[in-house]
């Protein structure tokens, strides 16, 4: 009787560490890699580009909450923030950064020099210091880059071209992403010098400083106005129209969001699709490939964006010559 007791207590002992067996193997399977994703920026801003993002990693396999883990840190235009914010990721730890912005890109790159990084920015990455070239970044940093900054020669020419009697320029832009800005100012200036064009520089940090960079256009009767590339200025799209619109100041912007949104005209990149690639990347990344040998990626096209309806609100005849090379006209 007694061998029998014993038996059936180590069978029962056998079937119950066999039971937990599952519950093991799928503990192990629920573990997932973990992307951090870190912004300057609000959430609310960046609703379509964060689809665009997670587009990118489904086409390369990765959908999240089914494959990875998406930490998101957002610092709300206040840049002061990011270093803390990427510190947290680094702690955390995640496998992989991406990085939607140039303050959140050189944050986390500060933060980290192994875990792997993933920017999207519209500032020359070698020239601000993120990559050591286009072609072989080096190091844990790759990404995309939609050469915002670089392209402000031809929003000068599009800008004089729609008006060509306007003598006093003005351009936007936001000195607390410094490396940005440096390089569109000077970009801007230097075309608008080139056409005999004065350009005044208008500067804003915040919602206030930006309504109040709108009363400066009016008191210095500027006549055209360019928003310089910055993701303040995009995720306050919405305002800048409002305000350009108020005072009566025809204005171009660097990517498409602001001519939908009853902007005048944009010319840049599409910032969707380059949010789409780093979603990309990022999938490649998390398969093993090193972003020290992953060519930062450049847009293959431009867009030119002009809304009917705002010219006609502003009374301006849009020539057609720029009508023709227009990649899209909103009516």
């Amino acid at each position: 009787m007694q061998f029998g007791r014993l038996k059936r207590r180590e069978l029962i002992t056998l079937l119950g560490g066999a039971a937990t067996w599952p519950l093991a193997a799928r503990a192990q399977q629920s573990v997932m890699l973990t992307i951090g994703c870190l912004y300057v920026g609000s959430p609310e801003a960046y609703t379509g580009r964060l689809a665009a993002f997670r587009k990118g990693l489904d086409e390369i396999g990765y959908v999240e909450g089914r494959d990875v883990a998406i930490e998101y840190r957002w610092a709300h235009n206040d840049t002061a923030r990011l270093p803390g914010l990427a510190a947290e990721l680094v702690k955390r730890p995640v496998t992989v950064i991406a990085a939607g912005d140039l303050p959140s890109a050189l944050a986390a790159k500060a933060a980290s020099t192994t875990i792997p990084i993933v920017f999207e920015t519209a500032a020359d990455p070698v020239r601000v210091g993120l990559v050591a070239s286009l072609n072989r970044p080096g190091a844990n940093v790759t990404g995309v880059t939609n050469i915002g900054a670089e392209i402000g020669a031809k929003r000068v020419g599009l800008l004089h071209e729609l008006l060509p009697g306007a003598v006093r320029f003005a351009a936007l832009v936001n000195l607390s992403n410094p490396l940005l800005a440096e390089a569109s100012i000077k970009e801007t200036q230097s075309a608008a010098a080139a056409i005999g064009r004065q350009l005044e520089i208008l500067t804003a940090s915040t919602d206030r400083e930006i309504d109040s960079a709108f009363t400066s256009v009016a008191q210095k009767q500027v006549e055209a106005l360019l928003v310089l590339p910055d993701n303040l200025f995009s995720s306050r799209r919405v305002q800048l129209v409002i305000q350009a619109a108020r005072h009566g100041v025809p204005a171009i912007y660097s990517n498409r969001d602001h001519a939908e949104a009853g902007g005048l005209m944009s010319y840049g990149a599409n910032i969707t699709d380059a949010y789409r690639q780093a979603g990309v990347y990022v999938g490649r990344v998390l398969k093993g490939e090193k972003p020290a040998n992953m060519p930062v990626l450049q847009p293959t096209k431009l867009e030119f964006v002009i809304n009917m309806q705002t010219a006609r609100a502003f009374g301006i005849t849009v020539p057609p010559t720029l009508l023709a090379i227009a990649d899209e006209v909103i009516e």
